[in-house]
């Protein structure tokens, strides 16, 4: 830590998160439900947003409010994603102290956004009830725009004296959080000077904002109740009430853990840091992830458009074939796999990252692969988990293209990496004395930098030439994510350059990548066989082993799916769904879990890493 001249205390470098107290060795199955929660609210949200802005019935006060919510919460959870994530997953505790004050006044500038926003919905319910036939010209878009504005506004202005008036107090020796974010009723307990100043603000904040917009929410539902008692008929009485229940599930899911966690914070500093913890995560977690479903099923026109797109060009997924009713259960190993996926290659890359000794050709390019995977689990990840959670089927013109041109980039890459890795085990088993002079750091960024090049000169024009045609009545496509093979089977116009386009494709990587590393592997088996004991033989065998079987689980499910795609067509559909998943899911899912497993100088890189995030 840097001591300050103060005798007070000191200004610290960093702060420790905390996940679970007493289960942090859980952390990484913990984790789970958070990246799950995680998923939900930005796919969820995402989906809200993406709804009222391109449906132009929902452009109206009530849509245009919710889609404020949602950024808000959308907001909220990005600014704890890093953290939250970086201490289940990685068991990185660490942040420090200007970042963390970044992340307070994010989340609790989105957090009072939120609160400004419930309000905002609260008088746009009173307006449509209390006078109807002058809801669109008292709540004009000119207005709408502007209160938006104007809570963006004050929630920025409220909160940027916090960071600063936090900044200027010495610190004591205890640095560490009860969150694994920063919330400031946790960091202003650590200052060992004089904090009435920052008390004073921040009761301030809390009465002018949550405690003013929750009064105001309920006098305003007070006034919608004295006017729906009003209503002559029983039945125009229920309709109306049912205009407000999806925004009193949110006020209620907002406000609810809010309270709680204050009053936890306030008036029992001795209870279990457990509890702390986990009304701390309901109220960051809960409204976000509740908020998207409330209004999903209890709002019709929600519904409506997620089922239905009004845009002519669109495209129509498909999940798994004759198990559309078990979709949400299918979702379970789909999420695990895409769990599996994300948390193996991201460790990969922290451990080549963070350890000098593998700051070594083979395992740079394990790097690049470990990155091509990420990348092709990110590309599916969003349509299959969309529509086996929320049935949502529809995806856009434009939002097909850009799929298939990171899905089919990160697959070619990927066969491009394992080729360039070929190429370092013949040079390291053949020319192992001039290995370092061979692949320099120089000599391996330019091989990278070609690989990208080649994918993406290799897939732009497969685009272009699929964009100018003309597609017939179908739009109904095979899987849950958009692959060439599949979208050429919708055109009804002449396809035959595109066919030569995509068997030159097919020539340049799909066929020349695997000859190249058969033929690599034949000149490394020629050395291998010179060398004068078998012991020599097995450890120069063991150093390919991963490599080897990296390709097989790459290219096995690539020709499965190749050869259902041109001479099984009229196979049963699951065929073809499972060929698919099978072909972009195994690879990224068993690359890190082999090199894990076979490479010794991973495992102990892993180790390391979770030795030294322990000590710290």
């Amino acid at each position: 830590m840097k001591n300050s001249n103060s005798t007070l205390g000191f200004l610290p470098t960093t702060f420790i998160l905390v996940g679970i107290p007493g289960l942090e060795t859980k952390h990484i199955w913990i984790s789970i439900p958070f990246c799950l929660m995680y998923t939900i609210i930005f796919l969820g949200n995402g989906t809200i947003l993406h709804v009222v802005r391109t449906d132009a019935s929902l452009h109206q006060p009530m849509y245009l409010f919710l889609a404020m919510l949602a950024l808000a919460e959308v907001g909220v959870s990005a600014s704890t994603l890093p953290t939250v994530l970086g201490v289940f997953l990685f068991d990185s505790s660490e942040i420090t102290f200007e970042a963390c004050l970044l992340q307070m006044f994010f989340i609790h500038s989105f957090s009072i956004m939120e609160s400004a926003v419930l309000l905002a919905m609260s008088v746009d319910r009173f307006v449509a009830i209390y006078s109807p036939l002058r809801y669109t010209t008292i709540l004009t878009p000119p207005c709408i725009f502007g209160t938006g504005a104007i809570i963006g506004l004050k929630s920025v202005i409220l909160m940027a004296p916090l960071p600063i008036l936090l900044q200027r107090l010495p610190f004591c020796g205890h640095n560490t959080l009860s969150h694994s974010y920063c919330l400031h009723p946790n960091l202003i307990h650590l200052p060992c000077g004089d904090i009435s100043i920052n008390n004073i603000y921040g009761l301030f904040i809390v009465t002018s904002t949550f405690g003013l917009d929750s009064l105001l929410i309920v006098v305003s539902y007070g006034l919608i109740l004295h006017t729906v008692l009003g209503i002559a008929t029983g039945e125009g009485r229920k309709k109306a009430l049912n205009t407000c229940g999806s925004h009193v599930c949110a006020v209620l899911a907002y406000y609810v853990p809010m309270i709680g966690l204050s009053m936890v914070h306030r008036f029992a500093h001795h209870v279990s840091p457990l509890l702390q913890t986990m009304m701390a995560n309901a109220y960051l977690f809960l409204p976000p992830v509740v908020n998207p479903i409330v209004y999903s099923i209890k709002t019709k026109e929600i519904r409506q458009v997620t089922n239905i797109t009004h845009s002519p060009f669109y495209f129509i997924l498909t999940g798994i074939p004759g198990f559309e009713a078990l979709h949400l259960w299918i979702s379970i190993p789909f999420f695990c796999l895409y769990s599996i996926s994300i948390m193996g290659n991201t460790t990969i890359l922290t451990v080549i990252c963070t350890e000098p000794s593998l700051r070594q050709p083979m395992y740079l390019f394990l790097s690049m692969l470990a990155l091509t995977d990420l990348g092709l689990t990110l590309t599916t990840l969003p349509t299959v988990m969309q529509l086996l959670w929320f049935n949502i089927r529809e995806i856009s013109f434009e939002g097909c293209f850009a799929q298939l041109f990171f899905l089919h980039g990160f697959s070619f890459m990927e066969s491009s990496v394992l080729l360039a890795m070929s190429f370092d085990r013949y040079v390291a088993i053949c020319r192992p004395l001039h290995y370092a002079s061979i692949l320099t750091n120089e000599v391996i960024g330019r091989i990278g930098l070609t690989i990208v090049c080649r994918c993406v000169l290799a897939v732009l024009p497969s685009l272009f030439l699929l964009k100018r045609l003309p597609f017939c009545h179908s739009r109904l496509l095979s899987h849950s994510y958009c692959l060439h093979q599949d979208m050429i089977h919708l055109v009804c116009a002449d396809i035959r350059v595109n066919s030569w386009y995509g068997f030159a494709l097919v020539l340049l990587i799909i066929v020349l990548d695997p000859l190249l590393i058969v033929f690599s592997y034949a000149l490394i088996l020629k050395s291998i066989l010179n060398t004068a004991t078998w012991t020599e033989r097995l450890r120069a065998l063991n150093n390919c082993l991963s490599h080897m079987l990296a390709v097989l689980v790459l290219y096995v499910p690539m020709v499965g799916v190749s050869m259902t795609h041109r001479f099984a067509k009229h196979a049963s559909p699951l065929i073809h769904v499972l060929t698919a998943n099978i072909y972009l899911l195994a690879p990224p899912v068993m690359n890190p879990i082999i090199y894990s497993a076979k490479t010794k100088q991973i495992r102990q890189g892993i180790t390391r890493l979770l030795l030294q995030r322990k000590v710290h």
